[in-house]
């Protein structure tokens, strides 16, 4: 059990931990500097990146050969495809899909 002091320095390095983090690219690249040429480039090819990998990540454990053969999965791909162009809602899209997602696999398969 931690004591009061103890959770207060937990909140507080939290909170100091994440200032730090929301307030040093502001510190680092102010409004009226360019920013250097490799943090314009990694600010257009990370977001695409970060989605490639989320989605490498999530089906690195579906088998086309055993259990529910990855079609709860296509599913909800496809939900979160179609959701997105009808919408363009990127919060809708995810939240959409993953609501279906579950459905499919806890109700479904």
């Amino acid at each position: 059990m931690l004591t009061p002091a103890q959770i207060f320095i937990t909140i507080f390095a939290v909170a100091l931990g994440t200032m730090a983090t929301r307030f040093t690219p502001f510190l680092l690249f102010p409004e009226n500097k360019k920013p250097p040429k490799i943090i314009e480039y990694l600010s257009k090819v990370l977001p695409a990146s970060m989605m490639g990998l989320l989605v490498v990540y999530c089906l690195k454990g579906v088998s086309l050969f055993e259990g529910s053969r990855g079609i709860p999965e296509a599913i909800a791909i496809i939900s979160i495809i179609i959701l997105h162009k009808w919408k363009n809602n990127v919060l809708l899209s995810i939240a959409g899909s993953t609501i279906i997602y579950m459905v499919l696999v806890q109700k479904v398969f």
